[in-house]
């Protein structure tokens, strides 16, 4: 029986990522040089279609790496001499700020207790910060930051880089990337690929930021930092043999994406959420783990269970359907459902109703 994954990464393959594959091993897309022509364009192809879908002004540039987790690293790197202010709501934008701190930063932390959320329109940032950082989908609690906080964050702070994870919310999340400066996701989420690929959006500003790094001796040059990463992208290239069959399959993903329509992708998100938080707001053993709703994430549904996770997730499993547990001290308490662009309505109905009919 095949199954459909609900979880928040790896979950479920885009419908169209079989095919694709297929197509790649057929023409050998995985066997190819990284410098070759026929990789540049597979390249080029992947990034212009990626800023059609997410609407980037010109001034912003795409970069690969690794996963989104090296991005922390990266921007720890090339884009702070030393004071980083971060707002932690969960795991994921707790382990930026570890990043930053470990690579010597003046990391500031300011944190909530998960589940909530910071007021980021009040919030009063020193002076001599150099980037703020935000995790505007938390992976791990499923509390989401309104786009137009984070707009008005940017405003008050215009001279400061403001770093956005977007790793389970892109291309759900519609942004005016005007009003960032550095954004990075991975592509085993929203848009339903095999894990090991980091996708780093960057502005002009980060790469001035760099330089000037750089010019004063405090830039560390290795092999993909952000001014290697660029230089390569500016040719179609990157600055090491990177993860070939992914980028092909971000590529032709993002044109399915383009030729189904944004808008549409971004309404049948929305239906599905409406069904997962009704779901928790009126099971008896439900409980939504954001109880302020501008805060609930549209792609990461997260619920406490009365009794512990196991037994309605084993019984999930069993009527094949695969939903993710909790995070962290948060494991066997928790369940997180994934609504991503390849989960049908039909099928999260399915979900719903199934959970319904469990005993548990």
């Amino acid at each position: 029986m095949n199954k459909i994954f609900f979880t928040p990464g790896p979950s479920a393959l885009y419908f169209t990522a079989e095919q694709h594959i297929k197509n790649a091993i057929k023409n050998d897309i995985l066997s190819i040089s990284h410098r070759s022509k026929q990789y540049v364009s597979i390249h080029q192809e992947t990034v212009e279609s990626l800023k059609k879908l997410l609407n980037l002004p010109d001034g912003y540039h795409i970069g690969f790496t690794s996963s989104a987790t090296e991005v922390w690293e990266r921007i720890s790197e090339n884009l702070i001499d030393q004071n980083s202010y971060h707002f932690v709501n969960g795991s994921f934008s707790e382990k930026f700020h570890q990043a930053a701190q470990d690579l010597g930063k003046n990391a500031i932390l300011d944190q909530v207790k998960p589940g909530s959320n910071h007021d980021l329109i009040a919030a009063v940032i020193p002076d001599n910060v150099e980037l703020i950082g935000l995790a505007q989908n938390e992976t791990s609690t499923g509390a989401m930051l309104p786009v137009a906080d984070i707009e008005a964050l940017k405003r008050n702070n215009p001279n400061k880089l403001l770093a956005v994870d977007s790793v389970s919310s892109l291309p759900i999340t519609k942004y005016d990337f005007s009003m960032l400066d550095t954004l990075y996701f991975s592509v085993q989420k929203c848009f339903g690929l095999p894990s090991g690929l980091g996708v780093w959006i960057y502005n002009d500003k980060c790469l001035e930021k760099a330089q000037k790094l750089k010019e004063a001796g405090k830039y560390h040059n290795t092999y993909n930092s952000l001014l290697s990463i660029d230089k390569f992208a500016q040719k179609h290239q990157t600055s090491c043999t990177p993860n070939v069959l992914n980028i092909y399959l971000l590529g032709q993903v993002v044109k399915d994406m383009l030729n189904k329509g944004i808008d549409q992708i971004r309404q049948e998100a929305a239906y599905k959420s409406a069904l997962i938080y009704n779901l928790f707001d009126t099971h008896e053993k439900l409980t939504p783990f954001v109880t302020e709703k501008k805060f609930r994430s549209v792609t990461i549904g997260v619920a406490e269970v009365t009794g512990g996770a196991e037994k309605l997730m084993s019984a999930l499993s069993d009527k094949g359907m695969n939903v993710g547990s909790g995070y962290s001290q948060f494991k066997g308490k928790h369940i997180r459902i994934a609504n991503f662009p390849t989960h049908s309505k039909e099928q999260m109905e399915m979900l719903v109703d199934s959970i319904n009919g469990i005993d548990f």
